[in-house]
Parts: structure tokens; sequence; C-alpha cells
């Protein structure tokens, strides 16, 4: 039987920094994993393989759309999809490996398996338990399910976005379920490979929760792309046969039903929390009625010793969410603090344009009962966005009215992932829109549109 400090379960971006961040402070550490490889979902069969088929779909578009725009005549370019599949594998590949190389350079054990916990510092994982003075949960979550249809990854008719990645050819149709980020991204990819993708979504506006006025924009922008909404439509059922599914939906408006047939039916409402097979309910975990673990301030869960993190606990499902969780609890274990802000995690859809938001939106700001004022900048007005072809979108900031302060941004434009990461700095140290304003920034650049859209919270934008 072996002792550790701390037990991690699940080497996902959650679990793998929480490990490696125990191990740095000190502690002895081993994590728990029953994947082949490590990394959870995120870098198997979630964010990196996702994101390489959005970067080699776009490089398609590219050489379609814009490459003779700029004098390159390459021609015709086909797609061989064996190969792009390969490419995702070998992406996923490297950063597996490297999860496994800093696992060994911070003398963390990978223990193979399924792990149960037996009782409080107990935990075994096939006919082995090992001892923990602590054990973190970090066993993320899983695709949901939507009732009236049976998900078969392995068929590639009906699938979920597992499936979605590794389909045996590019489908000539496509429904997505959901317009939430995981259904539009998978979408946009399917679509720019030459798919007739359609969107059907339950409520009246992609993205829920998104600003408003992004949401039209994104909607727009996608449906030039060629994606189909279908919005306001509950699916009721999908049958399968003779290789296409038919998908059945009504309309919320008015009750009609409908019919739609696909080659590929792309199951994207959403994730659950996964916490299988631990033995939670034995041990006497609070959970709450939404099937995620309970946890205090400190990730601490019901049973001292045992503490949760990730998709596994309430809040946004997001890798980086998880690994901000997973360094806070590592430094509370080690008796330092932890400490996650909630209220400034980025959100990204990697879409092109990409879409990026932090902290409130114009309406939530607004429920609220804050007086604000917003600044906007089209990238039409940004020299280096219409230089690469990509100047549809804007920058919108959301400042305090009275003191400046700001309280959120919402980005749908090229570089949007990496431009927000500027205005979460400054808010963490409660910035307000006039020090953005004033902070010189290099031309020409994407993010000089942040800057414009914090100079229009003020006496207004320059280039526009």
């Amino acid at each position: 039987m072996s002792t550790y400090d701390l037990i991690v379960i699940g080497a996902g971006p959650g679990g793998y920094v929480c490990a490696i961040r125990a191990a740095q402070l000190g502690l002895k550490v081993a994590c728990v994993e029953g994947r082949e490889t490590l990394g959870g979902t995120c870098l198997n069969v979630g964010c990196i393989p996702s994101k390489a088929l959005l970067h080699a779909s776009h490089m398609l578009h590219e050489t379609h759309e814009n490459f003779a725009k700029m004098g390159l005549m390459a021609g015709h370019v086909e797609i061989d999809w064996q190969k792009m599949q390969g490419y995702k594998s070998e992406t996923v590949a490297g950063n597996t490996k490297g999860i496994e190389f800093l696992f060994k350079k911070n003398k963390i054990d990978w223990l193979k398996g399924w792990a149960v916990i037996e009782t409080p510092g107990k935990v075994r994982v096939g006919e082995t338990t090992h001892e923990a003075k602590n054990i973190v949960i970090a066993t993320g979550s899983v695709p949901s399910a939507l009732k009236g249809v049976t998900v078969d990854n392995d068929a590639g008719i009906v699938v979920d976005s597992t499936g979605a990645l590794a389909l045996p050819k590019i489908p000539e149709s496509m429904v997505v379920i959901g317009a939430g980020v995981i259904g539009l991204e998978l979408g946009s990819v399917y679509a720019r490979l030459g798919a007739q993708v359609t969107v059907i979504e339950y409520l009246d506006a992609i993205t829920p929760g998104m600003d408003g006025e992004v949401q039209k924009q994104f909607q727009r922008i996608l449906t030039k792309q060629g994606l189909k909404f279908i919005l306001g439509a509950a699916v009721s059922e999908v049958e399968v046969e003779d290789g296409r599914a038919e998908v059945e939906y009504e309309l919320r408006k008015d009750g009609s039903k409908h019919e739609i047939k696909a080659d590929v039916v792309l199951v994207a409402t959403g994730r659950r929390p996964y916490a299988d097979g631990l033995g939670l309910d034995a041990l006497g975990v609070q959970m709450t009625d939404r099937g995620y673990i309970k946890v205090d301030g400190h990730w601490a869960t019901s049973v001292p010793g045992i503490y949760a993190i990730g998709d596994a606990v309430p809040g946004p499902m997001l890798a980086h969410k998880a690994e901000d969780e997973g360094m806070a609890v590592a430094e509370v274990i080690a008796g330092k603090h932890g400490h996650v802000n909630y209220g400034l995690i980025p959100g990204v859809i990697y879409t092109m344009p990409e879409v990026a938001s932090v902290g409130l939106t114009e309406e939530a700001a607004k429920e609220g009962g804050r007086k604000i004022k917003v600044g906007k900048f089209p990238f039409m007005g940004n020299a280096r966005a219409k230089a690469v072809m990509q100047a549809e979108g804007f920058v919108k900031m959301i400042a305090d009215a009275e003191t400046d302060r700001i309280l959120g941004c919402h980005i749908i434009g090229p570089n949007a992932g990496e431009m927000i990461h500027e205005v979460c700095v400054a808010m963490e140290f409660g910035a307000a829109a006039q020090d953005l304003a004033l902070t010189c920034h290099a031309h020409p650049t994407t993010s000089e549109a942040v800057r414009e859209a914090a100079l229009a919270c003020g006496d207004g934008a320059i280039h526009v």
C-alpha cells in the first residue's frame, strides 16, 4: 500500500494542474487516470482536437476565399480527410505526452485505472488500495443525453462531440442540436469542409447568456458562412434508417411539427458532471440537485479530507476554470491561500471569427440595476483586421457610469480569444476604461480595437 499527501482522481486540466502544483509545493502526489493517455476530455476528445480541426478548416477557407485576392494562385485545394484526422491525432499526442513528461519531472505517480474511494483517505485502483491524507476529485463531465435521441458514436450517424471529431467521412449534410459553444464550433468546421449544416436550438437565440448584440452579429456571420438556423424548436425524436437520420422537432411559437433529414446528427445539448463509480453515496458526499458535488469556498466536500474541482462542481464548465481551481485547492491543501475570481473567467468560442467575453453583459448589468456606459468599436475601423480580411465584428466594453470601472467586455472578431486577456488583467486590478484608453498599444494590431472601445467609453474613439 502506497501513502501520499494527495491523490488526485482525474487527469484532465483541473486534475493534472492540481497534481503538478501540489508537487511543486512539496507534497507527495499521485494522480489516478483510467484513460490510456493523460489530459482528460479536453486534450483527448475536446478542446485540443476540435481546435486542430477548426484551424485546418479555416486554412481551407482561406485558400478558397482569400488566397486569390492576395495574389496567391494556388488553384482548387482538395481535402484528404484521413490526413486531416492524422494531423488532429498528432496534435493530441504531442500534448498528452507533454503531460506525461511533466508528471515525471515533478515526481508524480500515475496510478493507471479507475478509482473508488473506499473510505476517506483510501483510494482503490484496480486491486490495490492507496492511502492519502487528502483526495481531490477532478472527474470532469460527459455529454448530456437528450430524451428521444440515442447516440451511437461507433455508427457515426447520431453522435455527440466525441463522435463528431472522428467521423469516417465528411458528411454531405449535418444537423446540430444545440446552438451553444460545442455545436457552433463543430458545425462551423463541417460547414467549411463542405457539409450543409442546420442548427436547431430550443431557445430563441444562439449562445445563451451571451451579450445580445454579439449574439445577433454572430448569427449573421455564421449564416453568411452557410450555416442555417432553426430557433425556438424542441427536438422530440431522431430516427435512423438506411444510413441517414431523420430529426423530428416542434416549433415552440405555434406547436407545428417538422422533419429534417441528414447524414449526421450532432447532439450538442451541453454536458453534465461525472462522478460515477467513485462511491460518493456510501461516503455521504453531498450533491446538488443537478448532480454536482457540493463544495465550500475552499473546494472541500461535506466529507473531511475530500475536495472537488472542475466540471464536477458548480460553475462554468471550462478547462481554464478547472485549472484555476486545481492550483487553488493545491495551495489550500499545502497550507497556503488559494483563490479563484469567478467573476473574471473568460469565455471563448473558437469559430472564425472568434467570440470572447468576460464580466457582465449589458443586459445583466441593467438587470442588476447598474448605471453603465457602453463603448463600441467595429473592426472595420482597425487597419490590421482589414489587411487580413477579417474586419467583421466589434469590441464592446461595459463600464460603470460613475466610476468608469470596467465591468465587462465582449469581442467578436479576429484574435478575440487572445485580446480578451488584456481586459481580464485590467479588471483583476480594478482598472477604469480610461486606464486602457491611456495605455499605448502597438500599431498595427487588432488589440488597438480594445483601446478604441475603451476610448468610446469616454470622449470617443478615434478611428470611427
